[in-house]
């Protein structure tokens, strides 16, 4: 009798089939996040029946994204049926401390849908894909369809904000005189800041819209008599004297061309022995997982624009005049690249 052929070790081919169907779990979450399941789940476990009627879905529905996402880790299905948040779900609520609500609803938005599956296209020729399925560049769609831009600047928003302490917990902002935050939009890093470093003072540059909410953030943290706004955009002539330029998230938004344009006007505008604050995800050329990774993807298709190493940064800077003296972790995905002019 020939014996039995060997059983096929599947366990690689099942974790690849878990990774492809990572786009269904990211449609599951964004559900939960628009129907509000976690902020009904705040005060305690709750039956997926009187979940759904709180929320106003299908009960058998509703247990079944439920149950799933149990799997995930978002919610615990316990013994007598009812549902629990769990630490990871909690970011779910909307008014949680680092919510990720508006990113999972930006996740299963159709037009962002729309543009991932031209990435193909991206990986092919080495440039932006939505401007050519859109017809136009990206910040142009963002402003001919409002809703998506509300719904897309939320999401962006919301990794953003949870960055904002880990930054100012990694490094010590008290030794400068005078901040500068270009393009900071609402100000919330820069007041984050200024809460610590109380004998330092503030400039917010960005446009007069961008900014329009400013005040209330700045006297919430304390700050409000230690800062002044200066309206401007990416490339006109920055504030002038300042010891510290704070960039977050702004570099990686464009080509080398245009990083050049801006380093460049912060190289005329900064004090003598001032420092140049980056705040952006710095990749390794390794095997680990890395939301910088994940985001490079995203201006890849979006902008034709990219993440970088910091042998990279080192470079680009480099060539603005400035020299990089150290890249300073935080126990987010970013770091603070500091770099001083000459």
């Amino acid at each position: 009798m020939s014996a039995l052929p060997a059983v096929r070790d599947q366990s690689a081919a099942y974790s690849l089939l878990d990774l492809i169907q990572g786009a269904v779990i990211s449609q599951a979450i964004s559900v939960a996040a628009k129907l509000g399941v976690a902020d009904v789940l705040e005060a305690g476990p709750l039956p997926a029946a009187e979940i759904a009627g709180r929320v106003g879905s299908d009960p058998e529905a509703t247990h079944r994204l439920l149950r799933t996402l149990a799997g995930y880790e978002l919610f615990e299905l316990r013994p007598d049926g009812r549902f629990a948040l769990t630490p990871v779900g909690d970011a779910l609520r909307e008014d949680a401390p680092d919510s990720m609500r508006g990113l999972a609803v930006l996740m299963g938005h159709p037009l962002l849908w729309e543009e991932w599956v031209n990435m193909v296209d991206s990986v092919r020729t080495g440039e932006a894909a939505l401007p050519k399925s859109r017809g136009m560049g990206a910040y142009e769609f963002l402003s001919a369809n409002p809703e998506y831009a509300g719904v897309f600047f939320q999401g962006m928003g919301s990794m953003s904000q949870a960055e904002c302490d880990p930054v100012v917990a990694a490094y010590d902002f008290s030794g400068f005189r005078t901040i500068v935050d270009v393009v900071g939009g609402r100000g919330a890093l820069l007041a984050g800041i200024l809460a610590r470093a109380t004998g330092a003072r503030g400039v917010l540059y960005d446009s007069e819209a961008a900014t329009a909410d400013a005040p209330a953030l700045f006297e919430a943290a304390g700050a409000g008599d230690r800062f002044t706004i200066e309206n401007g955009g990416h490339f006109d002539r920055l504030p002038a004297g300042g010891d510290a330029y704070v960039l977050k998230h702004i570099l990686h938004d464009f080509t080398e061309p245009d990083c050049l344009a801006l380093l460049k006007n912060v190289r005329d505008a900064i004090a003598p022995g001032g420092r140049l604050l980056v705040i952006e995800y710095v990749l390794e050329e390794n095997n680990e997982r890395h939301l910088g990774n994940i985001i490079d993807l995203w201006l890849m298709v979006l902008l034709g624009a990219k993440e970088r190493t910091l042998p990279q940064y080192t470079e680009l800077f480099a060539k603005a005049g400035f020299t990089v003296t150290r890249a300073v972790p935080t126990t987010s995905p970013v770091s603070i690249i500091e770099a001083v002019a000459g």
